[in-house]
């Protein structure tokens, strides 16, 4: 643990001899921090637009594979091969500042091991003697009951470093021998009023000095992590598309401020001056990227525009589709019925036809092929009358005789009948006589 903490350690005890005060020590090293990491921020965001630019490849691949997981996963995993992009780069800048937070904390919480080098437990012991611990602390409440020993628990470390003054410095390292060479009076005094040594309480009148000024302070980081987030959302509102993005970034609206205030009141105040540093830093950092990535943030905004535009051209052809197969289904619904309906009309029609009819009509396989057949003895043997005054046209039937069809060439045989004139007999022209008359 040692190991990774001696970076930061030494930072803020190199930033705290430049300027002389252990609050605006905090500050630098959170500026520094931004500074360094702020490449990678960069990166990140570039990532976040870049996956947003492949919003529309990764909505066709999950129309073409949804249903199978496997096969979407892999094409996915192509997709971000070939375009060079990783899917996690836009995520994880946006921890960085918590996980220097949590480095930042035990560097806080133990200075004298830290940032003086001293880890000793009789040395401890013996800076506590120097300086009266055992009275202070509990008469400032730090601790209930002093032991005979220092305890080196919770903040005490922080508490004793900040027993150690100019006026006493020189007693200390007398005390302490050798070790006293590492040994040195740290300022936990911010802006005059603000002891950065201490835990902000709730109940700030109940401190005797800067109770109020501290209690300001998890305030202020909360209302910092709140404008914060409003500053990202607009500057990153090209790279919030989904439903569920924007769901996310509501949710941390509301979750920063509680970790800030929990911070704020539950650990010491320099690590509160910390967030507040890094919360004014991160907007910094907001408006810089805003300005270097601004092509890059209009492409991804006219592709999300275009990408919008044939989505709603591509509703409004289904929406066109569907209306037109609707209409189509409707009109074969239509024609279908009236078929239906002849259908059975000239089912009906040919229930009504006597077989006989059929089959002298039939040539064939083809029935009604010849038409009907006509019988002029079908009624009366005599055939059919005659017009007054005129002779019949089929003779009177003698036996048993019957009409025959006569055959065309390649038909069945059919039923003959005898040849029958169907033209009118002629009649006589009246005489001159007559006509006189």
């Amino acid at each position: 643990m040692d190991i990774i903490l001696t970076p930061f350690s030494w930072l803020l005890e190199v930033l705290y001899n430049f300027c002389g005060s252990y609050g605006l020590a905090l500050i630098l090293f959170a500026l520094v921090v931004k500074v360094v990491l702020f490449p990678l921020s960069l990166k990140g965001k570039r990532s976040m637009i870049q996956m947003n630019m492949l919003q529309g490849q990764m909505q066709k691949l999950q129309k073409q594979y949804g249903k199978d997981r496997e096969r979407y996963n892999q094409e996915v995993q192509k997709l971000y091969a070939k375009e060079n992009v990783n899917p996690m780069g836009g995520c994880m800048w946006s921890f960085i500042p918590l996980i220097i937070l949590m480095v930042l904390y035990p560097i806080i919480r133990e200075p004298i091991h830290y940032m003086m080098g001293i880890n000793d437990a009789g040395v401890l012991n013996t800076i506590a003697q120097t300086v009266n611990w055992s009275t202070v602390a509990v008469d400032l409440g730090w601790v209930k009951e002093a032991g005979e020993t220092f305890s080196n628990t919770a903040y005490n470390q922080l508490y004793l470093a900040s027993l150690i003054t100019p006026e006493n410095l020189e007693a200390v390292k007398t005390a302490v021998g050798e070790a006293g060479s590492q040994i040195f009076a740290i300022n936990f005094d911010f802006l005059g009023f603000v002891d950065l040594s201490q835990i902000p309480q709730l109940k700030f009148w109940e401190v005797e000095k800067g109770g109020f000024a501290l209690f300001l302070l998890p305030v202020i980081s909360a209302g910092l992590s709140v404008l914060f987030s409003l500053v990202s959302m607009r500057t990153n509102a090209v790279n919030q598309q989904s439903s569920q993005t924007n769901s996310t970034m509501k949710s941390m609206m509301i979750v920063s401020p509680l970790i800030s205030l929990w911070i704020g009141f539950s650990m010491p105040a320099a690590l509160c001056i910390y967030w507040i540093a890094n919360s004014l830093f991160s907007m910094l950092q907001e408006f810089i990227c805003g300005k270097l990535l601004k092509k890059d943030y209009e492409k991804a905004a006219a592709m999300q525009a275009e990408r919008e535009r044939l989505e709603k051209e591509e509703e409004k052809e289904q929406r066109r589709r569907a209306a037109e197969e609707r209409a189509r289904r409707i009109e074969e619904e239509k024609k279908n019925k009236g078929k239906k309906k002849k259908a059975e009309k000239k089912d009906a029609d040919e229930d009504k036809i006597p077989g006989s009819v059929k089959e002298m009509s039939r040539v064939g396989m083809r029935q009604y092929a010849r038409g009907r057949a006509y019988d002029p003895y079908r009624y009366s043997e005599n055939g059919p009358t005659p017009y007054p005054g005129e002779e019949p046209i089929f003779p009177p039937k003698t036996g048993d005789e019957e009409p025959e069809l006569t055959q065309n060439a390649g038909d069945e045989p059919a039923v003959e009948h005898e040849p029958v004139s169907l033209e009118k007999p002629a009649q006589s022209q009246p005489s001159e006589e007559e006509t006189k008359e």
